[in-house]
């Protein structure tokens, strides 16, 4: 590593202050620090010693993604295979799904991060590590076979105006990821919805039977799926979103890191559990049939509460506001997959309707403690008097 530390700070000198792209500094230290920890300290305000940096916790983020991407990667092959009919390995699977889905992952990347590159050197600030995380949850949270170039806008569209519209990392009110997803579902709603849209090459195919369970149900077909199909994920579905179990593998990994909010998590599952049961007792139709701890394993939800809700950004901050903020996106998930069959897909709308108001939660989470001490003292008041 000594060898790598010599060969940065030789590329570094011109970029120091005072140096000929002194301009462009911000650019090459985003390099530095993703490969050592920074070498500088605060020399006023609050001087805070933690090993956790933003960095660590864009990594463990990303690593709690894996188990999913990886399952998303082999049932995007698994799909397509199935379709075409024979025999086929798991690695003939994983391989076919790999040629699909990281070409994806590469574009966002690219693209996400040339534009972050480009806002810090305009703005003189050093490249944040946010985008570490966003630009992996783009490519996940899309449909297979959606052209790169749609990823592209789509990336392009959620940095510029969910993030740097807004002044970069930390100042978002949206979910950028979801952002990128709601632009390409209403700029390019032919490659977002449909029953050949989830299966890698489905075009090409004749009776595809690609169509997700929740578009099945909202069209009043019949799901052929059981619960532990849904939870196992080998279904068709968006890259990463199929599979429960490795989501939930994933949460246990933010849940046991301190890095994402247990109280969302568990508060959008409660939500989604009584609307979905709440509307099992009414069952008007086949989505409010559709047994209430199926809704939790099937479409978005999971993912969505667990890598997507669960954003410190966009959250809620106060640890009562966290508990309002996940049960309202379950009940608002449940809710839009029921009564609006046109977008059975409930957790996207549900988390970007819930961002705009996270700070109102908070607001009145926190006008509600004061009040709660200014009883106190004036009990206290009256005591002593």
């Amino acid at each position: 590593m000594s060898f790598i530390r010599k060969k940065l700070d030789e590329i570094r000198r011109p970029f120091e202050k005072g140096q000929k792209w002194e301009k462009f500094a911000p650019a090459i230290n985003a390099f530095d620090t993703f490969l050592f920890v920074p070498n500088h300290t605060t020399h006023k305000g609050a001087h805070v010693r933690d090993a956790v940096d933003l960095k660590r916790t864009m990594i463990t983020v990303v690593l709690a993604l894996m188990p999913a991407l990886v399952y998303g990667i082999y049932n995007t092959g698994y799909q397509h295979f199935i379709q075409l009919g024979g025999v086929f390995t798991f690695m003939d699977a994983f391989l076919h799904g790999a040629m699909k889905v990281v070409p994806m992952i590469i574009v966002s990347y690219v693209v996400g991060l040339s534009i972050e590159f480009a806002f810090a050197v305009y703005r003189g600030h050093e490249v944040n590590e946010g985008y570490l995380v966003t630009g992996l949850l783009i490519p996940m949270i899309m449909p297979v076979d959606i052209p790169l170039w749609m990823v592209a806008i789509s990336v392009a569209f959620a940095v510029l105006i969910a993030k740097e519209a807004f002044g970069g990392t930390g100042m978002n009110i949206l979910n950028p990821a979801l952002t990128a997803r709601a632009f390409a579902f209403f700029a390019y709603p032919t490659y977002m919805s449909g029953n050949k849209v989830w299966v890698s090459e489905a075009t090409t195919l004749d009776g595809v039977s690609g169509e997700t369970i929740l578009g099945s149900l909202a069209a009043g077909q019949e799901v052929s799926y059981t619960t532990m199909d849904m939870f196992q994920g080998g279904i068709p579905g968006s890259i990463a979103e199929t599979s429960a179990l490795w989501i939930v593998v994933g949460a246990l990994m933010l849940i046991a890191t301190g890095v994402a909010s247990w109280r969302i998590m568990v508060g959008g599952v409660i939500g989604a559990s009584i609307m979905g049961f709440l509307f099992n007792l009414w069952g008007a139709n086949a989505l409010m049939q559709f047994d209430w701890f199926n809704h939790l394993v099937v479409g978005g939800f999971a993912f969505g509460i667990v890598f997507m809700a669960t954003d410190p950004v966009s959250a809620a901050q106060t640890e009562k506001g966290k508990w309002v903020y996940g049960i309202l996106v379950g009940i608002f998930c449940i809710m839009i997959r029921v009564f609006n069959p046109a977008y059975p897909e409930g957790v996207m709308l549900a988390i970007l309707l819930m961002n705009v108001f996270a700070p109102t939660i908070d607001h009145y989470v926190v006008e509600a403690n004061i009040n709660r001490r200014k009883k106190r003292w004036a009990k206290a008041q009256l005591k002593t008097a």
